[in-house]
Order: structure tokens, then sequence, then C-alpha cells
């Protein structure tokens, strides 16, 4: 009787009786199926959650790597960007007087509103405020003029060689002592000129 004849005769639920053979063969089977078993439980399931931990940090890593290159790529167009930036702030900082052009600048704020044909009523220099890099000198002045003079007076404080803000604008009509409007405006506002602290370690 060849093998694949006595395979068929087998007996299941007599394993006692089977041959030699086919004892060693089921006895190898069992042990694989053990051995597998085992390498699942004991290592695969121990190791899946260190492999997605370790796919979740290969997604990181290569974004990373990614963003680097991207900015490793526009490297050059970053630092003319920032040679340009220097070279607009160095010229904002030339627009900022020194503390010895601030009495002149103050003249010119005042003879822009005259040129302008404005009749200058106040133009009070305040306390000078220091920020960080800067400090500012706000001026309150009250001029009175036509809605034209003072439009050419704003245009000129904006022309000035120097930086000079306007804040705080207020408009009313001029009024007579016979209440009547003389036809001109009150302008009340406060003008505000800039100067660098670098020499004088940021303000402190």
């Amino acid at each position: 009787m060849n093998y694949l004849e006595q395979l068929r005769t087998l007996d299941f639920k007599d394993v006692g009786r089977w041959p030699l053979l086919f004892h060693a063969v089921a006895v190898g089977m069992i042990f694989v199926l053990v051995a597998v078993g085992g390498t699942y439980y004991f290592v695969w399931r121990n190791k899946v959650p260190q492999l997605e931990q370790v796919e979740r940090q290969e997604i990181d890593l290569r974004a990373t790597f990614e963003s680097r290159q991207e900015l490793a790529a526009n490297l050059e167009a970053y630092q003319a960007q920032l040679a340009e930036v220097e070279q607009t702030f160095g010229a904002m900082l030339r627009q900022l007087p020194g503390e010895t052009e601030v009495p002149s600048l103050l003249v010119d704020i005042s003879q822009t509103g005259l040129a302008a044909g404005l009749e200058e009523r106040l133009f009070q220099p305040l306390s000078e405020v220091s920020h960080e890099a800067y400090s500012e000198l706000p001026i309150r002045m009250q001029v009175v003029g036509t809605y034209h003079e003072l439009g050419n007076f704003v245009s000129g404080v904006v022309g000035l060689p120097r930086i000079v803000t306007l804040h705080d604008i207020t408009l009313r009509p001029e009024q007579q002592r016979d209440g009547q409007s003389s036809g001109r405006l009150v302008m009340d506002v406060t003008a505000k000129t800039y100067r660098y602290l670098e020499h004088e370690g940021g303000g402190q």
C-alpha cells in the first residue's frame, strides 16, 4: 500500500495507530503552527506599534527634509530679499532726524504751514516718548486756513525730507465774533517726528 492510500485510510479518531511517518509529519505541522503563532504573538504583535511609530517618524522627517530642501533651493532669493529690506531700512533710517537736526525740522514744519498761507495759533512740542529702538517727538498744532491751504500744508509735510506723520486731526469751521462762519477751517493736529536710538542703547 502506497503513502497516498495510507493517507486516505487514516483514522483521525485513532491517531495512535498511524504509521510512524505520518506521526512525524503531524508533529512537524503542529510544531510549525505553534512556532508561527508564537512568533506572531510574542514578536510581530509587539513590533507593530514600533513599526507604526517609525513610519510616523519617517513621514515627519520627510516633511522636515522637504521643507529644508525648499528653503535651500530658495536661499538666493531670500538673501536678495534680505538685502533689499536692509537697503530700504537704511533709507528709512536716513529719513529720521538726529538729535541735532530736530530743531531745524521743527522750523521746517512751522514754515510749511506759513508757506501754505495758514495762520498758526499753536505750535507746542511735547515731551519726547521713547520706544525700544526709536523715540517720537509729538508737536501739538492748531492752524487756520481754507480747505485748499490745509491740503497744501498736509502735502508739504508729507513731502519733507524727514519722516513726519500727522495724527488726531480734527476740523471745524472758524466762528467769528458775531457767530457767523468766516469761511475758514480750524485744524487741530498732532505732528510726530521720530529719532532712531541705535547709539543710545535702544532707548535705555
